[in-house]
């Protein structure tokens, strides 16, 4: 039964992908896809898709504190692909991503068709650019998410938080809000380290199959209400670094 839950919804996701895809590409060849209307009709995209998504993944999303206000920096702990469609369907924001999805069968060129600012942390000289992306977008009025641990995780802990891409909001005063997210899975069912979360050396098809054939799962995400502002990147690491240990570690604990 499982196996054929996993088949089923695969297909579906798939279909409506694709479906929203055929409507959304030439919509926004319309109205311009820098144009008032266009971010309107991005942002919409992306949350529907979102939620549609995590709907026949049998998600249940449960979302408390205050959406952070833009232009802002989000920083967040990083559990694997799926934290892409919970805060997708969270919040409004641009995602800072790996380079590596830009190669990714549809979705890289979706993510791309809608924003995403890719980062090859491999080459270093590609920071300035990158930074320069970020500072773009938040001067655009844009909400800007990155991962700081720079990785994915099981969910138990968080790594240390890589200053990097903080250098904008250091520089330019922006404010840099928190968020947590944390999954658990039904008795019965992996736990969600291991059927959710997708990090170290796992096998991406295996994964997906393992997440699709769970009966569902909790995703839960926390937002800070406090901004973190005019410090140096550093610090703003540190600083928002605790902040998320502390919320992930309520999470973990409720």
């Amino acid at each position: 039964m499982s196996t054929l839950r996993a088949l089923v919804r695969l297909f579906v996701i798939f279909v409506t992908t694709l479906s929203l895809f055929a409507f959304m590409v030439p919509a926004r060849l319309c109205v311009g896809a820098r144009s008032p209307r266009g971010l309107h009709l991005r942002r919409w995209f992306v949350g529907r898709w979102s939620r549609v998504v995590l709907w026949m993944m049998g998600a249940k999303l449960e979302v408390s504190g205050p959406v952070p206000p833009a232009p802002c920096v989000l920083v967040s702990n990083h559990l694997g692909y799926v934290d892409i469609l919970v805060l997708g369907a969270s919040v409004d924001t641009l995602f800072v991503s790996k380079a590596e999805v830009r190669n990714w069968p549809l979705i890289g060129k979706g993510a791309a068709a809608f924003g995403t600012i890719f980062l090859d942390r491999e080459a270093r000289r590609q920071l300035p650019t990158v930074n320069a992306e970020i500072h773009a977008a938040l001067e655009k009025g844009d909400r800007v998410l990155f991962f700081p641990e720079g990785t994915s995780t099981g969910g138990s802990g968080i790594l240390p938080f890589k200053s990097s891409l903080l250098e904008p909001a250091a520089r330019s005063g922006y404010p840099v809000f928190c968020a947590a997210v944390h999954y658990s899975t039904s008795p019965g069912d992996p736990p969600a380290s291991q059927s959710v979360c997708w990090w170290g050396d796992m096998d991406f098809t295996g994964h997906l199959v393992r997440l699709f054939r769970l009966s569902h799962f909790r995703a839960r995400v926390v937002f800070h209400p406090e901004p973190h502002v005019g410090e140096g990147r550093k610090e703003l690491a540190a600083r928002t670094e605790r902040a998320v240990g502390d919320m992930l570690q309520r999470l973990i604990e409720s």
